[in-house]
C-alpha cells in the first residue's frame, strides 16, 4: 500500500524495467488453417436491422451467430454506408 510519495520513490529506485516475477506462461503460436478461415463468414443481420437503434448484443442474440460474425457483418454494412452507429453500442440502418 502506498501512503506517501516516498513509498513510490522507494519502489521506483530499484525498478529496472524487468518484471519481478520470472514466471511466464508460454505463448502458443496459433496457425490459421483454411477451415478456420472458411468459418469467418459475416452473419446475415441486415434483415434484423431497421432505422430504430438496437444493441449489438441483441443482434448477436437474435441472429444466433457469434459476436465476431455479427461485428464483421456490421463492418461491411458500415463500409457500404448502410449502417449508423449510435451511443451505448447501438446500431441502425441508415435513413
Amino acid at each position: 500500500m502506498v501512503q506517501s510519495p516516498e513509498d513510490v520513490a522507494e519502489l521506483l529506485s530499484s525498478f529496472e524495467g524487468a518484471p519481478r516475477s520470472t514466471f511466464r506462461e508460454p505463448v502458443s503460436q496459433f496457425e490459421y488453417t483454411p477451415e478456420d478461415l472458411a468459418d469467418a463468414e459475416p452473419a446475415d443481420i441486415a434483415s434484423l436491422l431497421t432505422t430504430a437503434p438496437v444493441s449489438v448484443d441483441e443482434l448477436v442474440r437474435q441472429s444466433g451467430q457469434g459476436a465476431a460474425a455479427v461485428q464483421l457483418a456490421l463492418l461491411e454494412l458500415e463500409i457500404a454506408g448502410r449502417l449508423e452507429r449510435h451511443a451505448a453500442g447501438k446500431v441502425s440502418l441508415s435513413s
